[in-house]
């Protein structure tokens, strides 16, 4: 699957199961599971030929994740709509109160215009719908020279720049 990472496109080796998930034992390989699929088989994938990340639909809470965290290569944010922003929080939520460093990946209804937004939220790899230009969307990423907020990538916003150059 062609995913955005680190601000180019490539091939990732990452499989999603499908919602609802069969109760099977997964075959070898690199699988995002749901986060039901994973309480419920936490033991069997633990032993899995392959690594499991996680996938947060807007209602999962991050903190069900907390203790094993940093064992997690790579949690899934879904975006199930445009509309539904939960998985902004979310993002926020592990990067900033939990400190997670893994990979970040939207998934869902992911749109070259919500690109940046996930990013500063601290999102760090984009999985595209299918028939999505990927080249296309990665242009989302630098489609804003100035930021108006404070967020998760460190970069300062507009008005303390103004602020530090002693401009009201």
């Amino acid at each position: 699957m062609r995913v955005i990472k680190q601000g180019t496109v490539l091939e990732d080796a990452w499989q999603r199961l499908p919602e609802p998930a069969p109760d099977l034992p997964l075959p070898a390989g690199d699988w995002i599971v749901p986060l039901d699929y994973w309480r419920h088989h936490r033991k069997q994938l633990s032993a899995h030929n392959g690594r499991v990340a996680v996938c947060l639909h807007g209602a999962d809470k991050p903190d069900d994740l907390l203790e094993v965290l940093d064992a997690l290569d790579l949690i899934a944010l879904e975006f199930p709509k445009f509309t539904d922003g939960r998985a902004y929080s979310q993002a926020r939520l592990l990067r900033t109160r939990h400190g997670y460093r893994g990979e970040l990946r939207a998934v869902g209804e992911v749109l070259r215009d919500q690109l940046f937004f996930m990013q500063r939220c601290g999102i760090d790899s984009f999985e595209l719908p299918h028939g999505k230009d990927a080249d296309d969307a990665l242009q989302g990423l630098s489609g804003f020279s100035v930021k108006y907020q404070s967020s998760t990538d460190g970069a300062l916003p507009i008005y303390q720049l103004r602020r530090k150059q002693g401009r009201p």
